[in-house]
């Protein structure tokens, strides 16, 4: 087998362990709309880890690690969505 299908292999089954490994996350805040262990600071930082990281992996041919980092992007934007609806309005009901 050559180096580059071992590494598409390889990529290929990262990027499946990490979307199954994000999905009950997600799932949990989207049912759940509980995100009071999560901090604004990291969710922020993480959006902005990516698209920092987007000029790195656009320079790269389409492979598995585009759609790993197109879905820890989507992911990543629907937990500081989650966030600002969820635990943002509840504390302003709270308060």
């Amino acid at each position: 087998m050559q180096q580059s299908s071992i590494q598409t292999i390889a990529g290929t089954i990262a990027t499946l362990i990490f979307v199954g490994s994000s999905l009950p996350m997600l799932w949990k805040a989207i049912t759940t709309k509980n995100l009071k262990s999560y901090s604004l600071t990291q969710i922020s930082l993480s959006n902005t880890g990516n698209l920092f990281h987007w000029l790195y992996v656009i320079g790269l041919p389409f492979g598995p690690i585009w759609l790993l980092h197109a879905f820890n992007t989507l992911v990543a934007v629907l937990m500081l969505g989650c966030y600002l609806r969820y635990e943002k309005f509840t504390s302003q009901i709270v308060s």
